[in-house]
């Protein structure tokens, strides 16, 4: 296991904040401008639901990097596979650089890996309409859970470094990690706050971050070859 790769999902989380706002940031809009109203603070109640929300999706993330890494070594030791972590980690690394490069700006295929998910979505899409209006946090959670499957390039890219761990305990981390990259764009999606949005947008941003996960993923392909 890649340490960085905790700190790489967590940049693509971060820095993918203009991917967020267009997949999330019209969801989370819509659902912060119909909370019920409630005494007190308005502005500590509208958090508390976008935080449950959050909450929500950053464990439905969680719940789908342990599966697939789970999936992974559970794989290893039932068919005995040499070498497939490293081969697995190579794919990962190509993922990366790929990622990298559309955060940098430089090249955007990563979203076509959004057709994946489509199918999933469309079972999962009704479910969402039952559980609105949202009353209570606890509802927001739930929500937050469904809405965590919607398909995005990004959540899929980072979900092969999970593969790659051939863990259940670190692929659940690294898309946790990923998870707590992508809530300082959507909460201030939710509250209305700008400046991290447009921080985190500028080019030469942009550009290094990006720039960071590719050099992230080149030594990952490095190691991982170095290795087989």
């Amino acid at each position: 296991m890649i340490e960085y790769n905790y700190l790489g999902a967590f940049v693509v989380g971060l820095m993918g904040a203009a991917h967020c706002f267009g997949m999330c940031g019209g969801l989370i809009g819509a659902f912060s401008t119909n909370l019920p109203q409630r005494p007190g603070n308005q502005l500590a109640n509208q958090l508390s639901f976008l935080l449950s929300y959050n909450l929500g999706r950053v464990i439905s993330y969680t719940i789908a990097g342990a599966l697939v890494g789970g999936s992974t070594a559970a794989l290893g030791h039932m068919f005995a596979i040499d070498n497939y972590l490293l081969y697995l980690r190579f794919f990962a690394g190509i993922m990366m650089v790929l990622t990298g490069l559309y955060i940098a700006q430089i090249w955007f295929g990563i979203v076509y890996i959004e057709t994946i998910g489509k199918g999933l979505w469309k079972l999962l899409h009704p479910l969402t309409k039952r559980l609105l209006p949202i009353k209570h946090p606890s509802q927001a959670v739930i929500a937050g859970m469904v809405w965590g499957w919607l398909p995005c390039g990004l959540v899929y890219s980072t979900l092969t470094w999970s593969v790659a761990s051939g863990s259940a305990l670190d692929g659940g981390l690294i898309m946790f990690a990923f998870g707590l990259g992508t809530l300082p764009a959507l909460l201030s999606a939710g509250l209305a706050a700008k400046k991290l949005a447009s921080w985190v947008q500028k080019k030469a941003v942009r550009l290094l971050s990006g720039l960071l996960l590719v050099s992230f993923g080149l030594q990952t392909i490095y190691v991982a070859i170095q290795q087989l």
